[in-house]
């Protein structure tokens, strides 16, 4: 808090500038305008505008344009404004005989802020019925003058009431330095003399009303605060930034006794309801909804969201909680998946109605989708291992797949490519059994779907996976690789554009086999794991 001391107010060297104000019943302002106050400074302070060079003006009338500050300055001096220049300059043109008037002035040394002459730019209440006068002197010169009420400010502020009891009581002029919001320090004392305070504050903003708070926790001014947080437990926040400026200039107010609970209430809940329970209950309605605008964005809400969770520290003991609660979750996606497939392979399900089969349909095509969501999920927090091994083994959805039409079975080759994509690019780390089970069990599925994947799928991207279903091939030993590429030429001499295009695999393991770079290490390799292994 500034300090505050005893000091007389001469107006007999002072510029008062008359501004609109809007008087209570009781005598004082409502709240300034915020305009009066940057017209103010604006005028009130010399070097906010540099001066414009120009040639030296005549001697006469040069020493006292130069020495006169801004606001002072008329066309042409009369002897009753000659009082208004400060003696500090009297003196250095007095004692400056030998220098012209115009090498004086280019030669006088510019001014600095805080040694600009303090006026009284602007002043506030009812000088005739005030007791009191309160001079705030702020920044660059700018100074305002209060006529307040003793009384009231001994009521209001327990910093005015210790003050001027450490004074004595005929104390009738306080001067307050070096204050740092001039402004928001009128309004707050103007506010001690509203009666409902909540209504002033209604058309002001947020970072308006937490300057208010700041200056009312300096003076003590309870009955304020508490309007300010009522405030803000009631306004919209807009904004991160804006958020976190409220809350951190209300948790500096949980000692002093005022009501900042409810407004911690919107960032924080005292309810002990485990993150548990919640994540379940939000994934299952997002899994659930038929509605497909609504489902698809609150996809990518939650996936985002869940991204910015997993970069934080602090989530890091919920990972678990996480990871078991989507698992779960595509455990039920899955065995909806294989109880669709079966009641779409019977026969004669392909002679039904189409209000009978569309249904069906549209709901493999959801439940595809569903996992194809909580996979990418898995990809990201690094957790897709265990989902990998649980899709390779996935042998009967894999048969029946075969005896559903394309165009009600192609969404769950989805999975099966995003998976590949993600040990491609090393997301996914499954064992060598498990990526020879997944090669076994779905590519061929995949590439018998190739083609309406490539035209019905939005977020395909057919180089991404021909690189993924590639990559995952040569990391296999080389005899596996052979076999799944020569089966892949057979079905791409004969389906071209609608099969995978495998060519940069089968360049480098036709490399590996017949260029044999490693052959004549290979014999040596064998032999020497041969002798590590221990015999018995």
């Amino acid at each position: 808090m500034a300090e505050i001391r005893l000091t007389r107010v001469e107006q007999g060297h002072t510029k008062i500038r008359n501004v609109p104000i809007a008087v209570t019943p009781e005598g004082f302002w409502c709240c300034p305008s915020p305009v009066v106050f940057q017209k103010t400074l604006k005028t009130q302070n010399p070097l906010n505008k540099p001066k414009p060079s120009s040639p030296p003006p005549p001697p006469k009338t040069t020493v006292h344009k130069k020495q006169t500050p801004v606001t002072e300055r008329k066309p042409t001096l009369t002897p009753s404004r000659s009082g208004i220049i400060s003696d500090d300059h009297r003196n250095f043109i007095t004692d400056t005989p030998g220098l012209s008037a115009p090498v004086a002035a280019e030669r006088a040394p510019r001014p600095k802020i805080e040694n600009l002459p303090r006026k009284v730019a602007i002043e506030f209440g009812e000088p005739g019925t005030s007791d009191m006068r309160v001079l705030l002197l702020g920044k660059q010169g700018f100074c305002v003058k209060l006529s307040v009420h003793k009384n009231v400010l001994v009521e209001n502020s327990r910093y005015f009431a210790d003050k001027l009891s450490e004074q004595q009581s005929s104390l009738s002029s306080l001067e307050i330095d070096d204050c740092e919001d001039v402004e928001i320090y009128v309004e707050t004392v103007g506010l001690m003399y509203c009666k409902e305070m909540k209504q002033r504050l209604i058309k002001q903003s947020v970072s308006r009303v937490l300057r208010i708070l700041k200056v009312a926790e300096l003076l003590g001014f309870n009955s304020c605060m508490q309007s300010c947080l009522e405030y803000l437990e009631a306004v919209p926040w807009v904004g991160e930034e804006e958020e976190e400026k409220v809350v951190s200039s209300v948790l500096r107010l949980q000692n002093e006794g005022l009501g900042v609970t409810p407004v911690l209430k919107r960032v924080s809940s005292d309810i002990s309801k485990s993150p548990k329970d919640t994540l379940p209950q939000i994934i299952d309605l997002v899994l659930k909804s038929n509605e497909e605008r609504g489902r698809r964005e609150m996809k990518s809400v939650v996936l985002k969201l869940l991204r910015e969770n997993n970069s934080l520290p602090s989530y890091a003991g919920s990972a678990d909680i996480c990871n078991e609660t989507l698992y779960n979750s595509c455990k039920s996606c899955l065995d909806s998946l294989l109880s669709l497939f079966r009641l779409a392979a019977e026969p004669g399900f392909g002679d039904k109605s189409m209000n009978s089969k569309d249904p069906v349909v549209k709901q493999i095509a959801l439940e595809s989708d569903n996992l194809s969501w909580l996979v990418e999920i898995l990809v990201d927090r690094q957790a897709a291992d265990e989902f990998a091994l649980v899709w390779a083994g996935q042998q009967e959805l894999a048969t029946l797949h075969s005896k559903l039409p394309i165009v009600s079975r192609y969404h769950v080759s989805c999975i099966t490519a995003r998976l590949f994509v993600g040990i491609g690019r090393g997301e996914l780390l499954p064992s060598k059994d498990t990526r020879q089970l997944l090669l076994q069990t779905w590519l061929e599925p995949l590439i018998n779907d190739y083609s309406w994947l490539q035209h019905g799928c939005r977020s395909f991207d057919r180089k991404v996976v021909e690189e993924g279903i590639g990559r995952t091939i040569l990391t296999l030993p080389l005899e596996e690789q052979q076999s799944i590429l020569l089966s892949w030429l057979g079905s791409f001499l004969k389906a071209g554009d609608n099969c995978p295009n495998l060519q940069r695999a089968f360049e480098v393991w036709w490399r590996r086999t017949f260029i044999r770079p490693y052959s004549e290490t290979q014999g040596n390799l064998f032999q020497s794991d041969s002798s590590m292994t221990p015999h018995s």
